[in-house]
């Protein structure tokens, strides 16, 4: 007790920024639980939405391994995931971090909850994570010994007609928006918006994301390059801050904070308990092509990548088309597009030249069955019941009595519970696209492909999109080099389900540290490419060096002191945050 009074002595007399202070306080200070008066406090405050947590992983630890099988099937369903506040998406991330379970969690209910967690976790230097999707690949979401925010039951969502954000000068035109809960998923929030109101709102491709999230990273969906990001889309927003105030927020009330929300980074600047978003007049078709083809020989390979940039570059690169193309060891081409407002004829006429010109090299490549195309009403494409009858597009929640509209894609099955290995992406800017560049994008990516899979996710850059779209990313705190970006490559490797001291189940780091290195190769050549890329802050590697300006560029100078005028205690910290390390 003396060396703990000497250490807050000394800390009120350094003349030390509040950054340094509260590093400094959180480090001297054991965080204060059960036997304090201010946990007590916060008991009686909230009652049974105070929950003491114990991650399942560890339950299954400690009884050496028993009930193991069982549990790593739950950890493929991503809604058991989100429903256990012990748990994350993702289990870690190999030699950086494991998930670990908070010491108690508050589920919040409003803002008055958030408000009174935040409030103890300053006061008692203890602590604090915040969780709603929990798919934060850096860890941010979890914390041993902590205190979480868990926001999973702040999920209303009410839409309006003719929005106006509060202290809006007179005149201001009214949008049609939604108001979404910061713990909502976008699966039910497409089914709302889009299945029962008939309406557009850009939110993520995976149906599982927490949407504040999503927002407050950026947040890229299928279709941005027509309707921006999420933090574009984002109008207002309430926010508990530091000093435990909720402030509703926007471009005329704290337009600073509202600035740094739209893109800064989730669980930086606050604790976002509600958000507006614009929302779109939903297209009336939404389509998708999907189609694998493998080249027999090296030349064929190289002949079949310049083909497909340049048929992109010449059909493709605009607001209409978005999602993936995919460039694989064993010389395999994987593309997975999707479009909107296009019927199947207009598809199959836009691809009609990129798979004639496969027919007619027929000895040369292999189709892995025919090419599904397809549209169907955009009222449709988020509806779970239709969804569910499309074979292999969706799975369910499978746990008893689970509700039926929680569907996720299939493809994103591998995501749930992964272990990650390794993970780096940059941005690739539209001037690679001109027939005098292509060649040399075409080299390095089919260099890279020797080494490991590189994916061209071509709706992670706001090149070729609408004007109003990239106006209004203008606006936020991305990095700015995505407004001349046509594509985020993305490179990883992951695993199943692992965690220490599970039988059977352990990470296997020298394997892992084999498939970093291969990625680490496969990204040489596209760096090379384009030296100083900034990238996706949500979808980045954990080990950057220069990551204050791969996310922000000459915006995180901007954020830097918002972060400080806020948070000057650095009540909100995590890895590779604005602030923080």
């Amino acid at each position: 007790m003396q060396r703990r009074r000497l250490l807050r002595s000394l800390l009120a007399l350094w003349p030390l920024s509040g950054f340094a202070r509260g590093r400094l306080a959180a480090a001297a200070q054991a965080p204060v639980w059960t036997e304090a008066q201010p946990f007590r406090t916060l008991q009686q405050r909230l009652g049974s939405r105070l929950l003491a947590i114990r991650s399942p992983l560890d339950a299954c630890a400690g009884a050496g391994g028993a009930d193991a099988p069982a549990l790593f099937a739950k950890l493929k369903n991503p809604y058991y995931l989100g429903d256990e506040p012990g748990l994350t998406q993702t289990l870690g991330w190999a030699g950086a971090w494991v998930s670990r379970a908070s010491r108690y969690a508050v589920r919040a209910e409003s803002a008055d909850d958030v408000a009174a967690a935040v409030t103890f976790a300053r006061t008692q230097r203890v602590r604090l994570v915040v969780k709603g999707g929990g798919h934060s690949y850096f860890g941010n979401s979890n914390a041993a010994d902590s205190l979480l925010v868990w926001t999973r039951a702040l999920d209303r969502v009410e839409m309006h007609d003719a929005f106006v954000p509060s202290a809006a000068p007179p005149g201001t035109p009214a949008r049609a928006a939604v108001s979404v809960g910061a713990g909502a998923m976008w699966g039910r929030v497409y089914d709302i918006v889009s299945v029962t109101h008939g309406r557009y709102v850009q939110g993520g491709g995976c149906l599982t994301v927490g949407v504040s999230g999503f927002v407050q990273g950026g947040g890229f969906g299928s279709f941005s390059k027509a309707f921006g990001t999420g933090a574009a889309s984002l109008l207002e927003a309430e926010v508990v801050t530091a000093d435990g105030r909720t402030r509703v927020v926007n471009r005329w009330r704290d337009p600073d904070l509202f600035f740094a929300l739209r893109g800064g980074g989730g669980g930086t600047f606050g604790v976002v308990t509600r958000l507006t978003l614009a929302t779109h007049r939903l297209p009336d078709t939404v389509g998708a092509v999907l189609f694998t083809v493998t080249a027999n020989t090296d030349a064929a390979w190289t002949a079949l990548v310049a083909r497909v940039i340049a048929f992109y570059a010449e059909a493709l690169f605009n607001p209409t088309w978005g999602e993936q193309l995919r460039f694989d060891r064993g010389r395999k081409l994987s593309v997975s597009m999707v479009c909107h407002g296009l019927d199947r004829d207009a598809i199959e006429a836009a691809w009609k030249p990129f798979l004639s010109w496969i027919s007619a090299h027929g000895s040369d490549y292999q189709l892995n069955g025919e090419p599904l195309i397809l549209a169907i009403p955009g009222r449709r494409f988020w509806d779970p019941a239709a969804l569910r009858q499309v074979p292999g597009v969706v799975m369910g929640d499978d746990r008893p009595g689970a509700p039926s509209g929680n569907v996720f894609w299939a493809t994103n099955l591998g995501e749930a519970g992964q272990l990650l290995r390794a993970y780096e992406s940059m941005w690739l800017p539209a001037r690679l696209l001109d027939a005098g560049q292509q060649a040399r994008l075409v080299e390095a990516l089919v260099v890279a492909a020797t080494n490991w899979g590189v994916t061209l996710h071509v709706n992670k850059g706001m090149a070729g999109g609408a004007p109003e779209a990239i106006a209004a990313c203008r606006e936020t705190a991305t990095n700015p080099q995505v407004l001349d970006a046509f594509a985020l490559v993305i490179c990883a490797a992951d695993a199943p389900p692992a965690w220490p001291g599970i039988p059977g189940h352990e990470p296997n780091l020298a394997e892992a540290k084999t498939e970093a290195s291969h990625v680490q190769q496969a990204m040489a050549p596209l760096r090379r490419l384009v030296p100083g890329a900034g990238t996706y802050m949500s979808e980045a590697n954990y080990h950057d060096t220069d990551w204050q300006a791969a996310y922000w560029g000459e915006h995180h100078a901007r954020l830097a002191p918002i972060k400080r005028k806020y948070d000057p205690d650095h009540v909100f910290r995590g890895h590779h945050v604005v602030g923080g390390t």
